[in-house]
């Protein structure tokens, strides 16, 4: 994927990894880029193009998808953290990390697979996590949210392989982002965690393993 001239649209590109995402891409040479969120009021973003997108929203991921015909880079940031376990967590907030991760990021892919297809093809990058592949006391019902994201991930690429669309999955332990705010571990720059994961895409990696975590995540997988 040639990032340089490319049309990217990012979800979630208010605040944290989105709007770091938005900035590089410019950087970069995107000729477009749509820095989209639930209110487009809170992103500030010079040289972006602003969108409204709810990705729970079918309506509004319809309009967005309709507004961004030009697109061939899709990066689905988007995210939401209940700060919750699956025993005892609500229901409703365990419903929307689910909606938000999983059923959010296939009703985008959905909508733009056939944008990108006609514009040749192109790249999605899906911000996935370590706890895609373990387990967190506190957090255990995003831990379930992102492993259904990583096979929707892999479902996905077999899927629009025929298209010439590549698909990459970015998972890490955790950047110093509002969302990890409320967790005390390690956390990497977010403009890294970009960089590395936009490398993977311009290389036209399946994955993109951005730390000592999920790559050690990702081994201890064989041993389960």
């Amino acid at each position: 994927m040639e990032i340089n001239g490319s049309v990217a649209l990012v979800t979630g590109a208010n605040r944290g990894l989105g709007r770091h995402f938005a900035l590089e891409l410019l950087e970069r040479g995107a000729s477009k880029v749509y820095a989209t969120a639930r209110d487009p009021r809170a992103v500030d973003l010079p040289g972006a193009q602003v969108l409204r997108l709810d990705i729970t929203d079918a309506g509004s991921v319809a309009a967005a998808a309709g507004a961004a015909q030009d697109v061939d880079l899709l990066v689905n940031n988007a995210g939401v953290v209940a700060h919750t376990n699956l025993l005892d967590g609500d229901l409703d907030a365990i419903r929307l990390e689910m909606e938000t991760h999983y059923f959010g990021t296939l009703r985008v892919v959905r909508a733009f697979a056939p944008v990108l297809a006609r514009n040749g093809g192109g790249a999605i990058l899906n911000m996935l996590s370590v706890l895609s592949w373990a387990n967190y006391d506190g957090a255990n019902s995003y831990s379930a949210a992102k492993a259904a994201q990583w096979s929707l991930t892999n479902g996905i690429r077999l899927e629009l392989a025929g298209h010439g669309t590549t698909v990459t999955g970015v998972h890490l332990g955790a950047a110093d982002t509002d969302m990890m705010a409320g967790f005390d571990v390690p956390k990497l720059d977010p403009r890294y965690v970009v960089t590395t994961a936009l490398d993977g895409v311009a290389a036209g990696l399946r994955e993109v393993l951005v730390d000592d975590a999920s790559r050690a995540a990702k081994a201890a997988l064989a041993g389960v």
